[in-house]
């Protein structure tokens, strides 16, 4: 299928061809009619994208915050990979659209294959031939409401949430600043609520076109003709509230809001304009400002957004899906008419040219829409974690044949930051590597990774990959809670496997992967514990040497807060974010201790994260990390001590380690000679050793009894949490 993407480094617009999305549960998959560009957030995206780095900066500091955190915490080669992978990176327009249903999702029953929808959302209703669309981000069409006006749905939906937010009552008089395309559709619903409208934009033909759709009076910012009619309107006292659904950076909007609103009158921001707020005018009046947070209340909650689950009704009114909906009511009805702001159709193919039309000023348009073919094209086929076919396998082999002289074959499934930006990176360069294959539920994460890292192959297909025999080996790098089951079918398809920690969330799913190793006789299988391979810690490790008595380890993980939003915090699906990392830290303990632990207690103070777990090993060696979300940023995030015979070893964030001794010829110690250029943590060695197996047939890096004990002992960490008491563990099986 065809989708418009857009290159934030370059600038650079495309129809790209890219595979078509799964329909995953809990959403529909949807044909696209029409979408429409939103002439102000789409084109400030455009622009931003077509300035330089420094440009880019300045516009968005929050941005550059981010970025300057990150360095702190990871350093700066690490920091610039990642900016500049993001950055170099194909992005989506689009989020508004209307369309016809092409394939349900198990667990909807709203809507059917072939009914008409509106959908929503920056992720899910792009400038695309298909999309996958959640529950809550699509509503049905009323009957005779025409697709090209649906389109508008999302647009709509903001505008009615800055309607909702200023209040209005019947009678009173409204100033919107900014008659562009969500200005336009204020003064509408406005209009539609009983509300006298005034209306300001530089743009004459935009003014005009405000009083036929409902404004009482339009004018330019700097014209006394605003004023006159606020005044006439209000009796002189002022607007009962402003809209500011103006952009730039001009201070004028906010200005002009204090001067023409009444006493304790409502200011509502609904645009990205500049807000210093004039505090003398602002607090003379009491004037109050409210913000109004896109389509309404569920936007950003990715329980709501991408888990299906609704706010009850008694408590919240209007929802965003509920604001879609109404929205498309009233259009149905009549109360809001959208054909007269729309100011040009293009066929789909012309994207990149209709946005370079745009961008140049060429054409000068309220609401452009995309207008789709309608030829029909093969449906997507279901998400991997639906309908899991069993695989029957007769032989049983530890090493799948291959060719020795052949390049090692692997595919990707997942495609994400931290696979883009610590494990392709190092492959992609590997000499006798061949990138097969990458699969992903979303099409451009696929396309992304193709064109970056040279796959053959992009493809929402993953039974194809896995029955395909010329791949030797798959990469699990998707989120948290699909590991157990995408390693079970791949170990079961006779692939050697590379997951991504955690290798399973519970000890059902852990079982699971055993069973799957009993059944297929295939134990191929390496989980990313990555730190046990770094340069540094190996080095420290070889000059602590042996020990004969029990050690004891300290293990600090400043690991700092999620940012709101992150999927980490999706305890119901994702799992608890110890449970998502923390065997890293039991893997690397575990190794330096060259044991699997016996026994796991763990406590956690009431309102944070924030963990104390410590291992009991069969020597009578302990671990103790502490795992903390609640410290200081700044921080190093990883420090560690282990402790055993009179020696210590020290690391430093894996950018500095010492060994200290208390010997007969006085005290010895060792540091590392030099900081590294990188804060190198394994991936590439753990590649390397990966890559090796493969290739060999030999040895997996890391035995899988020792991969089974670290996830044990994860999962008990939650377990003693719940029971307060320590957990024994049982010898895996």
């Amino acid at each position: 299928m065809k989708q418009v993407v857009q290159n934030y480094k370059s600038g650079e617009l495309a129809v790209l061809d890219v595979p078509v999305p799964g329909c995953k549960p809990g959403g529909v998959l949807v044909r696209t009619a029409y979408s429409l560009i939103s002439t102000g957030t789409e084109l400030m995206k455009v622009s931003e994208a077509g300035m330089s780095m420094l440009g880019k900066a300045r516009s968005r500091p929050d941005q550059v915050a981010k970025v300057m955190q990150s360095v702190a915490t990871n350093g700066v080669p690490a920091t610039y990979r990642k900016v500049m992978g993001k950055l170099d990176s194909y992005t989506p327009l689009g989020y508004s659209l209307c369309g016809v249903v092409e394939q349900v999702g198990a667990g909807i029953d709203d809507v059917k294959a072939g009914d008409l929808v509106a959908c929503a959302g920056n992720e899910h209703a792009l400038h695309a031939e298909l999309n996958w669309v959640p529950k809550n981000l699509y509503t049905p069409v009323p009957d005779g409401l025409a697709p090209r006006h649906a389109a508008f749905g999302t647009v709509g939906s903001i505008a009615m949430q800055g309607v909702r937010q200023g209040e209005p009552q019947l009678g009173e008089v409204a100033l919107v600043i900014g008659l562009g395309l969500i200005g336009q559709l204020v003064v509408q619903l406005l209009a539609a609520s009983g509300v006298r409208v005034v209306g300001v934009d530089p743009d004459p033909v935009r003014c005009e076109l405000a009083e036929r759709l409902g404004a009482a009076a339009c004018g330019d910012p700097a014209s006394t003709a605003v004023e006159a009619a606020v005044a006439e309107l209000t009796g002189g006292h002022g607007v009962d509230q402003v809209y500011l659904a103006a952009g730039g950076g001009s201070n004028q909007p906010v200005e002009l809001a204090a001067r023409l609103c009444r006493d304790r009158g409502r200011v509502v921001d609904i645009g990205k304009c500049r807000l210093d707020l004039p505090w003398n005018a602002y607090y003379e009046k009491e004037l109050d400002v409210r913000f109004s947070r896109s389509y309404g209340p569920g936007r950003y909650d990715p329980e709501y957004e991408l888990e299906g689950r609704d706010y009850p009704i008694g408590y919240v009114r209007w929802t965003e899906r509920r604001n879609l909906a109404c929205f498309l009511d009233l259009l149905a009805r009549g109360r809001v008419d959208v054909e007269p702001l729309v100011s040009h159709v293009a066929d789909f193919d012309d994207a990149v040219e209709t946005y370079q039309s745009l961008k140049d000023g060429e054409l000068k348009a309220v609401a452009v829409l995309f207008r789709y073919p309608e030829q029909k094209e093969e449906a997507a086929p279901e998400a991997p974690a639906v309908a899991v076919p069993a695989v029957r396998r007769s032989d049983k082999v530890s090493a799948p044949a291959r060719a020795a002289t052949s390049p090692v074959r692997l595919a990707f499934v997942g495609a994400g930051n931290y696979a883009t930006s610590m494990l392709l990176p190092h492959l992609a360069r590997r000499d006798g590597v061949e990138l097969s294959a990458v699969v992903t539920t979303t099409a451009l994460s696929a396309a992304n990774a193709q064109r970056k890292f040279g796959f053959a192959e992009a493809t929402t297909d993953l039974d194809a990959v896995l029955d395909d025999k010329s791949i030797d080996a798959v990469f699990v790098v998707t989120r948290h809670s699909s590991h157990a089951e995408l390693t079970r079918r791949a170990l079961l398809a006779g692939k050697t496997v590379f997951v991504e920690k955690p290798l399973a969330l519970t000890e059902d799913e852990l079982a699971g992967v055993l069973d799957a190793v009993e059944e297929s006789g295939n134990d191929r299988l390496q989980v990313g514990f990555n730190r046990r391979f770094a340069p540094l810690l190996q080095e420290a490790r070889k000059r602590f040497g042996a020990r004969t008595g029990p050690a004891s380890l300290r293990y600090l993980v400043n690991a700092g807060r999620l940012q709101h939003g992150s999927w980490y915090l999706r305890q119901g699906t994702e799992g608890s974010r110890f449970a998502g990392e923390g065997g890293h830290f039991i893997d690397t303990a575990s190794w330096l201790l060259d044991a699997d632990p016996a026994s796991v207690y763990a406590v956690s103070p009431a309102g944070n994260e924030d963990l104390q777990v410590v291992l009991g090993y069969p020597d009578g060696s302990t671990a103790t990390i502490s795992y903390v979300t609640t410290g200081a940023a700044g921080f190093p995030k990883e420090t560690l001590d282990l402790i055993a015979d009179g020696k210590v070893l020290r690391l430093d964030d894996f950018v500095r380690a010492s060994v200290y001794s208390d010997g007969t010829a006085g005290r010895k110690q060792w540091v590392s000679s030099r900081l590294p250029k990188v804060r190198d943590k394994g991936q590439n060695a753990e590649l390397a050793a990966f890559v090796k197996a493969v290739r060999t047939g030999g040895p997996m890096p890391v035995p899988l009894e020792s991969l089974v004990a670290t996830t044990s002992a994860t999962l008990a960490v939650q377990a003693g949490l719940a029971g307060g008491a320590p957990v024994t563990l049982a010898r895996a099986r």
